[in-house]
């Protein structure tokens, strides 16, 4: 029931159950009640000039309570959107980043070694944006822990790095491994196979100089010298890492331009051929020879002379 007032044109409803909100106030009210939702609802009632009525706050209260609650729903509802918008943009994110990562990784990691002169290549990854990548080297001797950084091939362009001093313990078994960045995404490390200098090194040939006369060729070989040089600054030669053999051979052009002939095998550094023939030309070429491992290096450029 509405409290009394004073106004004669103001009746309360025959009925309870037929109640409402235009019942129980005048229009002019009920206008300024409808003005204002949310908090400032609760302290909005609607009044009469000599009272109150009670059951139309307890509405206005129900109605505002409403719509904080759908309010609430709402942000709710758009909080677990963007958390579910930001995992899925997360999850693209990563898929792109592992998609990057396999493409730019390098591949044919490889140690190249020719008289100790030791260095790595490998080929870019198989997508196209791998040519602007930038390679990262990092080395180890077999059974050790901890990779150590090459600063000279860190965060470079090219696909080749020297690990000739890395790698000067030519007994010693090493590893390397590179890995590749862009924009910055980095790839997985691709690891080299093992690399054992003193087996794995390629012998280079001997330097060959030839001095001829009218019946014979003088020939003065010279082997070849790894990197590292001795406490007064020569450089080392291949020959006091190995057992070396010259072989020289001779070319016989009027013969057969491509016919090689084994005419000596041994350590002298100076030997004389004989019993040529004046007027011919004549070629000679040579290569060094390990027996320990039975390796060859390759031929010597060809010094070729004609007999007077």
């Amino acid at each position: 029931m509405c409290c009394p007032t004073a106004r004669s044109d103001f009746t309360a409803p025959h009925s309870s159950s037929d109640s409402s909100l235009d019942d129980v106030l005048p229009p002019a009210q009920l206008q300024t009640s409808s003005l204002a939702f949310g908090p400032e609802t609760v302290h909005q009632t609607q009044t009469t000039s000599h009272g109150t009525c009670p059951r139309g706050r307890e509405v206005l209260f129900s109605h505002g309570a409403a719509l904080l609650s759908m309010r609430r729903i709402m942000l709710s509802f758009l909080c677990l959107l963007m958390h579910l918008l930001q995992d899925e943009t997360t999850s693209l994110l990563v898929l792109e980043n592992q998609d990057l990562q396999d493409s730019i990784k390098p591949q044919k990691v490889e140690f190249h070694s020719l008289n100790f002169n030791t260095t790595l290549h490998w080929q870019p990854g198989w997508a196209r944006e791998a040519r602007d990548a930038l390679y990262f080297v990092q080395y180890k001797v077999y059974g050790q822990s901890t990779w150590q950084n090459k600063d000279e091939c860190w965060g470079i362009s090219s696909h080749v790095c020297d690990l000739t001093h890395e790698t000067s313990d030519i007994q010693e078994p090493y590893y390397s491994r590179v890995r590749a960045a862009l924009a910055g995404v980095y790839s997985n490390w691709s690891l080299s196979c093992r690399f054992t200098p003193w087996r794995e090194t390629v012998i280079g040939p001997p330097m060959v100089t030839v001095v001829h006369s009218s019946k014979s060729i003088t020939v003065k070989l010279q082997a070849p010298h790894s990197p590292y040089r001795r406490k007064r600054g020569s450089k080392i030669p291949m020959t006091n890492y190995y057992d070396l053999l010259f072989q020289v051979f001779i070319i016989n052009n009027f013969l057969d331009e491509q016919h090689r002939v084994l005419v000596y095998e041994g350590k002298d550094k100076v030997i004389k051929i004989e019993d040529l023939r004046p007027g011919v030309s004549y070629c000679i070429v040579a290569k060094m020879y390990m027996p320990m491992l039975d390796h060859s290096s390759a031929y010597s450029s060809r010094q070729c002379t004609v007999l007077q």
